[in-house]
């Protein structure tokens, strides 16, 4: 099967073309959208988000002196952490930092702390993730000449 263009330019795109374009579209849930602060929860600081695969996820959380509000799905974990918590640090490379933690994925909020401030300490998270992904932090990497 084919379908002629619109414009009438002669152009045929067939069935399997179709498919192929439909399949590269963005699914209905890749809709950008923030994480939610939890009701009774404030955010003073702006939010921002921290992405890590989730494989990592477990292995950060007991290393952290305070653990914010956690959103995980299968393929990532998120922390909060206040806004521009990426200014001066360089994030792992398998770690995506989400200005305004604005996501496309749908992940559901797994760790609620104790009070009404949501964020994550971006230092201490920083340091964990380095630690369990086996990097060097930025700022004791030596400097070559």
């Amino acid at each position: 099967m084919a379908v002629r263009g619109v414009s009438g330019g002669g152009r045929v795109l067939s069935l399997d073309s179709l498919v192929r374009l439909r399949r590269a579209l963005p699914a209905a849930s890749s809709v950008p959208r923030r994480l939610a602060v939890p009701d009774g929860m404030t955010a003073p600081l702006g939010c921002d988000a921290v992405a890590v695969p989730a494989r990592f996820g477990p292995l950060v959380m007991p290393r952290l002196p305070r653990v914010g509000c956690v959103y995980a799905d299968e393929a990532h974990w998120w922390w909060i952490v206040p806004s521009d918590s990426d200014y001066a640090l360089e994030w792992p490379g398998a770690v995506r930092y989400s200005t305004g933690a604005v996501v496309l994925d749908t992940p559901r909020l797994i760790h609620r702390p104790e009070g009404s401030v949501p964020y994550t300490p971006p230092i201490p998270l920083y340091l964990a993730l380095c630690r369990v992904m086996g990097i060097t932090p930025s700022w004791s990497r030596q400097i070559s000449a």
